[in-house]
């Protein structure tokens, strides 16, 4: 079967998955930098120096979430371009880009490196609960459908090889 067909075999299943991996990165650190740093204001990238290194991280965090979007993008338009786009395995790396992402934040960048907190001045418990919840949730759902699309794919595999060894018969 030819890449551009739209059968099981023209699927490049990898290469979906990074699309939807770079994706769900650029957008959870998107609405991290929108929504936390900028219009909320609760913290910056890096809150263990000046206001203005702050607002420098903030910008370094933007770019490289920008950048993995825009590498996402020209991925996936190969993979449409190809008709070789798997779209269950595209969601679910979306997902688990999204969800590392988030859990990387929260576990590793506030409590393991202590580079910023969600918010200062109050107590962190729930912020911290709902925060990894939220990121362990996105993860486990891209994590599910990845899994399944790998055996969804295997499943077509194995009858195109039945179907090709009745034909020889």
């Amino acid at each position: 079967m030819s890449a551009s067909t739209n059968g099981p075999a023209a699927r490049l299943p990898g290469r979906s998955l990074v699309a939807g991996l770079l994706l769900g990165i650029g957008t959870a650190t998107t609405v991290d930098e929108v929504v936390f740093h900028q219009i909320l204001q609760w913290h910056h990238f890096y809150d263990r120096s000046t206001t203005q290194a702050g607002i420098v991280s903030d910008g370094i965090l933007h770019a490289v979430g920008w950048a993995a979007a825009i590498g996402s993008l020209f991925l996936l338009a190969d993979l449409q371009r190809r008709r070789a786009l798997s779209r269950p395995r595209w969601t679910g790396g979306l997902l688990l880009g999204a969800g590392g992402f988030q859990l990387y934040d929260g576990t590793i960048q506030h409590k393991v490196m202590g580079l910023h907190q969600i918010r200062y001045g109050v107590d962190l418990a729930a912020y911290d609960a709902v925060w990894n919840s939220v990121g362990a949730a996105l993860l486990v759902s891209g994590l599910v459908l990845v899994l399944r699309s790998r055996a969804a794919d295997r499943a077509d595999a194995r009858a195109a090889d039945d179907g090709r060894g009745a034909a020889g018969a």
